[in-house]
């Protein structure tokens, strides 16, 4: 960079290069990663080879991106991966725009290159997540909405539009944007963006997500009916842990010291950009939080509120180099040694137990489940268990076995029930779950041919399976 560079201007360059040195760290270390892919990624990756507007659980992009990834490369979990970290930083250098536009160059850099050592981005560089693009669309409607209250262009209402629309397709979550934007609308006059640009970015998101609305209307609804069925409200309840357990998730994703700022921040009186930034992040964890309070929730579902939080939070702590510091320190730290855990995750062991077990021995499950079926003579394998369904895919794609979900009646329970289901017909499968399946022709016994308990991995319950023949299911 030149020497001769504003401190400023050399303080938003060192973020960038921060950026992107955190993401070679985490690209060089990735062939070395030991975990298989975990039940949702083996998912992911199926979704991909069939592509669709819409899948069982989530909307499509997720699909689309593994697909996009395996055509690059192959459908080892390298090329799986590989994405994350590159989404990741190109979030992170979206985040550093925006607290550019906001608070100027020194808190863009750092906004940045903060973004891009949050322990949640560090987990979500390993892990393969909805919430990593619907992060990236979310910055980037979060930057054009900044630009429209500095020029009308038409050209960012579109970005603005397109970029709610692709996240949408990514995660439902995304919604949370022109909720929280409303309130900016309500609150913040000088933050508005005008009714025109309103109605164009509107238009523009639901042109964008109008197919993934029709593949819902079409398949009984099924994604929606999926998101209402994981929050739960059936009967109001009071969990105070719950509640606990999901705001101290909170500091785990951003990181304590960012999250403390970010609190403090929260209660200082500042101009319309910090009020912004506060309407831009409050009210997603507050709507968490009540969902924590009556049901449950996880602490990624609040991902996309820390987009705001991350640059508030670097506004109050650039005028104090030591909190900044602390800040930093502790989040690179578990930058650097996720990956490095990540690459042990088959022999890394306190107690005698795997740290990372629940990221190992499915693929170890599905090999001995294949070579069962193949010592019975049986070229079908049939389960009812997700988890299983979800790597028998993946690891044996290539073992010329046929692999179903145990069909059901009504609501499909998973993907794999609603989309692969066994199909009637002669002969027998090896059924492989936790316990028999109940025949619905009693004329039918399933026959026991193996039990096995796994040493290692995710799974320490016995595996067990039996011959059992297709009209187990299919009465006559």
């Amino acid at each position: 960079m030149p020497t001769g560079a504003p401190p400023d201007a050399r303080a938003f360059r060192l973020g960038l290069a921060g950026i992107a040195l955190v993401t070679l760290w985490r690209l060089a270390l990735l062939p070395f990663d030991t975990r298989d892919l975990f039940v949702d990624e083996a998912q992911y990756w199926f979704w991909g080879r069939e592509l669709a507007w819409g899948y069982y659980s989530k909307p499509p992009l997720i699909g689309w991106l593994m697909r996009l990834s395996t055509a690059i490369g192959s459908d080892a979990p390298f090329w799986l991966r590989a994405p994350l970290p590159l989404i990741h930083a190109a979030t992170a250098v979206v985040v550093a725009l925006i607290a550019r536009r906001l608070h100027g160059d020194r808190v863009g850099g750092i906004a940045g290159f903060g973004f891009a050592t949050l322990p949640g981005v560090a987990v979500g560089s390993l892990l393969i997540s909805t919430d990593t693009p619907m992060l990236l669309c979310f910055a980037l409607a979060m930057l054009a909405w900044v630009r429209l209250t500095e020029t009308r262009a038409t050209r960012w209402a579109v970005v603005l539009g397109a970029a709610v629309g692709v996240g949408l397709l990514a995660k439902y979550a995304m919604i949370y944007f022109p909720l929280c934007a409303l309130l900016v609308v309500m609150a913040i006059p000088s933050m508005r963006i005008g009714r025109r640009n309103d109605l164009i970015a509107v238009l523009v998101a639901l042109t964008v997500v109008a197919p993934n609305l029709v593949w819902n209307a079409t398949n009984d609804f099924t994604t929606l009916q999926h998101t209402a069925d994981n929050a739960d409200w059936q009967g109001v309840r009071l969990d105070l842990a719950g509640l606990a357990e999901f705001l101290g998730g909170q500091f785990a994703v951003a990181g304590p010291v960012f999250f403390a700022a970010y609190l403090v921040a929260l209660l200082r009186r500042g101009g319309p950009r910090a009020r912004f930034l506060a309407l831009m992040s409050l009210p997603i964890f507050a709507i968490v939080s009540v969902q924590a309070l009556v049901s449950a929730a996880n602490a990624n579902w609040a991902a996309a509120g820390h987009l705001a939080a991350l640059v508030l939070a670097v506004a109050l702590l650039a005028g104090r180099p030591r909190g900044l510091a602390l800040a930093l320190a502790v989040n690179l730290a578990v930058t650097a040694a996720l990956p490095v855990a990540a690459a042990f995750a088959d022999r890394w062991r306190v107690g005698g137990e795997l740290v990372l077990a629940r990221y190992v021995g499915q693929a170890a499950l599905s090999q001995r489940a294949a070579d069962t079926a193949r010592d019975a003579g049986l070229d079908t394998l049939v389960s009812g268990n997700r988890a299983m369904l979800a790597d028998f895919f993946y690891t044996l794609r290539d073992a010329r076995l046929a692999i179903y979900a145990e069909p059901v009646d009504g609501f499909p329970p998973h993907h794999y029930a609603q989309k692969h289901p066994l199909p009637p017909g002669p002969g027998d499968v090896l059924y492989v779950d936790d316990a028999a399946p109940a025949c619905r022709t009693p004329e039918v016994t399933p026959v026991p041919v193996a039990a096995w308990t796994p040493e290692d991995g995710y799974r320490r319950k016995p595996v067990q399976a039996w011959r059992v023949a297709r009209a187990c299911w299919f009465p006559e």
